[in-house]
């Protein structure tokens, strides 16, 4: 790839991972990668500075400041710190930093947390804010009071004081969380750090005071009328305002310092907080300002990052759960194994292409880390620790919910569960379909269907249509007002076009427009259901494995029984809207601009019905174009490929 192309593509990836990390909260790329990557784009710019964008993530410290809180601007700027991953790059590091000097260094534990700046005036705490961007952080000053460690008043302290420290969320703090999460029936979080930087971003500072919170401050931003000469002095000071200060050692011989940041990896376990690696800092200050600093980070100092932590444990079990959509996920419970600051007990193991691939089998010793410390994953297989007589493990060909048959993702990759009454994904089916473009019965929102599996009421989509008053009248606080409009919506839809009902049986492969197409050519379900695949690949827009999984969908004993159900309860089963009049067969055509006779959907409805294919692009293939008001690129693009385009007038006399 040239190096524009992958400055580029460097760029694209490390924007999209910065903003999901510092605005999101939601982090995607392991901290590992993200710094290896972000690495390789500071090299090629440097080598390439032609292609360097004023938008690189290179040129920034960090994300952005979210909307929801006031923005601060910090005095004093947040700088980052340059990373080091190797014994070899820190001694760099150091010996061109000392330059044959007698140089005193503080190598402290780098906390895996939030930063944030904590400012005084006349010894009172009056604003906490967020690092955001460096410059532009988040006015959390009322979350940050409901941290015990953090002084709200300060005995002679200077007139203005702004300190900077990690907020962090205790590993035991962390552990207490989750397990209310997980009783609760919520999302767990993926660490510590991620957990402590939700919570510091609550709108409401007594969630905030649940969790539990912490802080070790690490430096002196600003302190008007004091001045000190090294860095180790104004941490002391800072003990001495009764700050909680991050725990350091001052050393100056290379080797002094490398033992160090080793031992602080070893006693990572014991720490009461998570630590992704050290730094070491140029004690005194008057060299910090001699050395001065880049547009990103002081050259000062630097971040020795640790790699993942590996560890050894041994496979217990392999267990299979089916998510939401039917997937089939292989899970491997592991004996207890401290990892990255936590004790993982399970690891993901993908799909059987995973487990083929490492030869992954119950009683293996195995080698297992945290991807981005997040979550656990199998390296590889310790094959001298092989116990005799395991045998290679395979995914059951059935669901083990359910009991129905699975079969292979349209990716190849994962095993499906084809139940259509299986438990595991009743609320994902129930959603489908109830839906807008199934049969669209309102007042079934995601609470409601919820509440109704909780209380045991529906345990299939044909449930739905046996609701009766008496049951579902205490699902809300208006009584059966509610209750009544519900049971009008779901009588409703009984009559909807047989299409939507199709779409509605979440048969994979078949969509709205195929749903409705199946309904026009077979005309009832009895019909669409003795269809063999040859029938059923004569259809537009069927190929053999949607008509195969047409085919086995309705050979199912789950969906046999949901069709006598609904059946039973009344839902149409005959197409209302058969193409009898095929003045558009074998025609794509194109809707675009403004339409003022009917909507997009009528037209569309229309066009179907008369056998045609509405398309919402452009091709060779298209046949002609409708152009409503404000018609855009497609008329254009019409024009330009000689395609027929005609106006709303026009497509109306053919209607007609």
């Amino acid at each position: 790839m040239e190096p524009k192309e992958r400055i580029e593509e460097l760029t694209a990836l490390l924007t999209e991972a910065n903003y999901r990390y510092y605005v999101l909260d939601d982090p995607r790329m392991p901290d590992f990668e993200y710094d290896h990557l972000l690495r390789e784009l500071e090299e090629l710019e440097e080598a390439h500075p032609e292609y360097a964008k004023p938008d690189s993530p290179t040129q920034r410290v960090g994300g952005q400041a979210l909307s929801k809180f006031q923005e601060v601007t910090h005095p004093v700027p947040l700088m980052s710190l340059q990373d080091v991953f190797s014994m070899e790059e820190l001694a760099d590091f150091l010996e061109k930093t000392q330059d044959g000097r007698a140089v005193s260094f503080s190598v402290e534990p780098k906390i895996d947390g939030l930063s944030v700046a904590l400012e005084y005036e006349n010894g009172r705490f009056v604003r906490g804010a967020t690092r955001g961007d460096g410059n532009v952080g988040e006015d959390v000053t009322e979350n940050l009071k409901t941290i015990r460690s953090i002084p709200m008043t300060i005995e002679n302290a200077p007139p203005r004081l702004i300190v900077r420290g990690e907020v962090y969320m205790p590993k035991k703090s962390f552990e207490k969380l989750n397990a209310a999460q997980e009783a609760a029936g919520k999302p767990l979080f993926a660490n510590p750090r991620n957990a402590a930087a939700g919570s510091l971003r609550q709108l409401d500072p007594k969630i905030a005071a649940k969790r539990g919170l912490d802080i070790l401050v690490f430096n002196i931003q600003l302190a008007v009328g004091v001045t000190f000469t090294s860095h180790s002095q104004s941490l002391e000071y800072l003990k001495s305002l009764r700050f909680k200060v991050i725990p350091y050692k001052l050393l100056s011989s290379v080797k002094e310092i490398q033992e160090e940041v080793e031992a602080i990896n070893d006693r990572r376990e014991s720490l009461p907080c998570d630590i992704d690696g050290a730094v070491v800092k140029v004690d005194d200050l008057a060299l910090r300002e001699q050395l001065g600093s880049t547009a990103k980070f002081p050259r000062w100092a630097a971040a020795y990052k640790y790699p993942p932590e590996i560890k050894e444990t041994v496979v217990e079990d392999i267990q299979v759960q089916v998510g939401r959509t039917g997937v089939l996920t292989p899970k491997a419970v592991v004996r207890p194994v401290r990892l990255a600051g936590t004790t993982v007990t399970n690891a993901t193991l993908h799909n059987q292409d995973f487990i083929s691939q490492r030869d992954i089998r119950i009683g293996d010793t195995v080698r297992i880390r945290k991807a981005g410390e997040i979550i656990p994953e199998i390296l590889d297989v310790n094959l001298s620790k092989r116990p005799e007589g395991v045998t290679p493990y395979f995914l059951p060909d059935r669901c083990p919910v359910c009991g129905a048959t699975v079969e292979r993702d349209e990716n190849g990759a994962f095993l499906r569960c084809t139940g259509a009454e299986c438990p595991a994904q009743l609320s994902r089916n129930i959603a489908h379909f109830v839906s807008r473009d199934a049969m669209d019965i309102e007042g079934l929102g995601s609470a409601i269907v919820e509440a109704l599996i909780e209380k045991g009421l529906v345990r299939s989509p044909a449930d739905i249509y046996y609701l009766t008053l008496d049951e579902i009248s205490g699902l809300w606080k208006s009584g059966t007002t509610a209750a009544r409009k519900l049971l009008a919506a779901i009588e409703d839809s009984k009559s909807r076009d047989f299409g939507r009902l199709i779409y509605a049986l979440g048969i994979r492969q078949v969509g709205a427009k195929t749903g409705k197409v199946l309904a026009s050519h077979f005309g009832s379900m009895d019909a669409l259901m003795q269809a063999a695949p040859e029938e059923l690949t004569q259809v537009p827009d069927v190929g053999e494995i949607t008509a195969v999984s047409i085919y086995e969908w309705f050979r199912q004993e789950q969906s046999i029984h949901l069709i006598r159900r609904l059946r039973e309860a009344g839902v149409n089963f005959e197409c209302t809207r058969r193409v009898t009049d095929t003045r558009f067969a074998g025609k794509t055509i194109v809707l675009t601009g403004a339409l003022s006779r009917f909507t997009r959907e009528e037209a569309t409805e229309k066009i179907e019905l008369f056998g045609g294919k509405a398309a919402g692009s452009v091709s060779k293939k298209t046949s002609f174009v409708v152009a409503g008001e404000n018609a855009g690129s497609k008329e254009r693009k019409a024009r330009e490929l000689g395609i027929p385009v005609l106006t709303e007038d026009e497509f109306l006399e053919m209607l007609q």
